[in-house]
């Protein structure tokens, strides 16, 4: 390992070659920032990452000759870009990510790390996120990290040696944190609905937004849960301290938190820093179907932006718009399904748009893409109750979805319900 300059570090990075960025709140933005200052030199640089905090440089419309954006996970900031067709979006599964670079689907010939200091014996922890960062770590011909003292020190399977890194620079800056939006009545609702549906000693997978903390909330009756997730928020820590979440009735990875990476306040970097309740693990171990179906009582909760009437999923995009990813939603709704007493569950509102547009739909918006298929649904989850899909005709299923839309929208959904055959 060679300590250089933020421009040194960057300096060997080629036009037309493809950079892999470590994603979510441990964006590596010094190194970035260096890369994208070169952008008068380079050409075509591939940008691949999952969703990244920060302003994201690389993706300003400025930049479109400079860097292409292969986005595994749509975030906020390549929305416009991938839209406007300045990026590219690959739909593939969150447990599938490090397959691509082990398989050589997407070759890297660099990587862009945010990771501690190393520790006595050498070892640099990736701090709050792991995701697929061991798999292109592998795959890149040059890996380029920036040791921060600021990164939390996660344990599991964390940890790079410094033998493994060629050019690192030094920094002191705090990693990106994520607030998260207000609940409403509408969100406390969904979340009381999940929640009884979650049993005690259960484990359980929990995204971030509005929805997933409102669960959380509706959670601190419960007793001995445990966590198996892609991503750990301060919702998760509020459990922990209120001695819900203890994991002492894991079937595996017992009294562990088990996360790929995490978003959050100051707060939960403190929490998971050295803290050994919480094991990092990669994306093929947290959203591996396997793995997920071996908690007895797994229960995953995601999100969806549409549901039509025979249970179709749309989480990705609205319309033909592209709005997030893939991600891992299909990894959990499969192996929780999979569990001997498990429960996948989709939550979502009722409605958007102030209420005139219904998120239970006749059929899906033209464009959109299913995320999870019909046959994979379980359980969906808005304010207004629960919706039973295992082993229902389409026409039980038109019900039960109907019986959760709003009310408002009701009567229009069960004509189409009859237009279309359904019942």
């Amino acid at each position: 390992m060679r300590i250089v300059s933020p421009a040194d570090a960057v300096s060997g990075i080629q036009s037309g070659q493809q950079v892999y960025l470590q994603c979510a709140a441990a964006t590596p933005s010094v190194l970035l920032d260096a890369l994208v200052a070169r952008a008068p030199e380079l050409q075509n640089v591939g940008m691949i990452h999952l969703h990244t905090e920060g302003p994201g440089p690389h993706l300003a419309p400025e930049m479109a000759s400079h860097f292409r954006h292969r986005a595994l996970f749509v975030g906020p900031n390549a929305r416009a870009a991938v839209n406007e067709g300045r990026a590219d979006y690959v739909p593939v599964f969150l447990s599938e990510v490090p397959h691509l670079f082990e398989r050589g689907a997407l070759p890297l010939d660099a990587v862009l790390v945010n990771a501690t200091p190393p520790d006595a014996h050498g070892f640099c922890s990736l701090g709050v996120s792991v995701e697929a960062m061991h798999a292109a770590i592998r795959a890149a011909r040059t890996v380029i990290v920036q040791l921060n003292r600021a990164m939390p020190r996660t344990l599991g399977e964390s940890f790079i040696h410094v033998s493994a890194i060629d050019l690192a620079i030094e920094v002191d800056v705090p990693v990106y944190e994520y607030a998260g939006g207000p609940i409403g009545d509408v969100e406390r609702r969904i979340g009381e609905h999940v929640a009884e549906l979650v049993p005690n000693r259960a484990t359980i997978q929990l995204g971030i937004g509005a929805i997933p903390t409102a669960t959380a909330l509706a959670l601190h009756g419960h007793r001995d849960l445990g966590v198996h997730t892609e991503m750990f928020t301060d919702a998760l820590v509020d459990l922990v301290e209120a001695g819900v979440v203890t994991g002492a009735y894991k079937e595996r990875n017992r009294g562990k938190i088990v996360a790929a990476f995490m978003m959050g306040s100051p707060r939960l970097y403190e929490f998971v820093n050295d803290n050994p309740m919480v094991e990092m693990r990669s994306v093929d171990f947290t959203n591996d179907t396997h793995v997920i179906r071996s908690f007895r009582t797994m229960t995953a909760i995601n999100s969806a932006i549409e549901v039509d009437l025979t249970g179709q999923v749309v989480a990705d995009s609205i319309g033909t718009r592209i709005y997030s990813g893939v991600g891992g939603q299909m990894d959990f709704v499969r192996g929780a399904a999979l569990a001997p007493e498990g429960r996948a569950i989709i939550a979502l509102p009722s409605t958007a748009a102030g209420g005139f547009v219904s998120r239970i739909a006749p059929t899906l918006t033209a464009g959109a893409g299913v995320v999870t298929t019909r046959a994979h649904v379980r359980t969906v989850v808005t304010e207004w109750g629960v919706a039973e899909l295992f082993g229902r005709s389409l026409g039980e299923r038109a019900a039960a979805l109907i019986a959760i839309a709003h009310p408002d929208h009701r009567d229009r959904l069960a004509s189409e319900a009859r237009r279309l055959g359904f019942v």
